[in-house]
């Protein structure tokens, strides 16, 4: 079971995540790589907000192929290139979680490994 921690002592989040989230004897455990903004077809979309799209349709199939769903996502990490709008990446992020509130990090980088890539997202989920 995974639950969300919020202190009453401790200001609020900045946006839509949880502070952190406690997993109590979880059956299964998932941690992704970095996943790439690399479609089904094997491209990578123009723009922050397609390749958002594209990086949490990959987790969701991900999710899906492990057994898990949206809810079991307790962690999320995601890179995006310095001079990213960062509106788009947590109107997708917030998409697809769809209401549920993980803890959720977003570190802004130079650069990611192909010029191309202007973000990637990592996640833990616990079932």
């Amino acid at each position: 079971m995974n639950l969300e921690v919020m202190p009453a002592n401790t200001p609020p989040t900045a946006s839509h995540y949880a502070h952190a989230v406690v997993t109590t004897y979880p059956q299964r455990m998932l941690h992704t790589s970095g996943i790439a903004p690399i479609n089904a077809e094997g491209m990578v979309p123009d723009g922050i907000e397609d390749q958002s799209r594209v990086v949490w349709t990959n987790l969701l199939e991900i999710l899906a192929e492990s057994e898990m769903d949206i809810t079991d996502v307790v962690s999320v990490t995601t890179y995006v290139v310095v001079g990213q709008p960062i509106g788009a990446v947590l109107v997708a992020r917030d998409r697809a979680l769809k209401g549920h509130r993980a803890a959720s990090t977003v570190v802004m980088v130079s650069e990611l490994i192909r010029p191309e890539w202007l973000i990637e997202i990592a996640l833990v989920a616990a079932k």
